[in-house]
């Protein structure tokens, strides 16, 4: 990651390359296993950096995909075989029970802090 990067910023993005083909984190589930900010912060990181990283990993917890880039997030998560499922509505959505990704474990080098 750049030096210019904020430490926060840089904490999400490298988390954010960490989720596996297929899966996916909630902005919640990232400010949560990092330990500070929250969805909000997450999604200006995302917004404002995430581009350089696997960004339709990173999503809203209701597995909308993101309002203006649902055609290529869609098209990724076709390629990746993330689950998805329909709304009533007939479009389409993660599904967050099978896509959801906990995070990196002691055998993905996580660190002390976050066992």
């Amino acid at each position: 990651m750049s030096e210019e990067l904020p430490a926060y910023a840089e904490q999400v993005l490298e988390l954010a390359e960490r989720i596996p083909p297929g899966r996916v984190m909630t902005y919640g589930d990232v400010a949560e296993w990092l330990g500070e900010g929250g969805p909000r912060q997450v999604g200006r990181v995302m917004a404002l950096y995430g581009a350089a990283v696997p960004w339709w990993r990173v999503v809203r917890a209701d597995g909308v995909p993101l309002p203006g880039a649902e055609r290529r997030a869609l098209g990724h998560y076709r390629a990746e075989a993330t689950p998805l499922r329909l709304t009533a509505a007939g479009g389409p959505r993660l599904d967050m029970r099978r896509a959801r990704w906990e995070g990196p474990g002691p055998e993905d080098g996580r660190d002390e802090a976050h066992t």
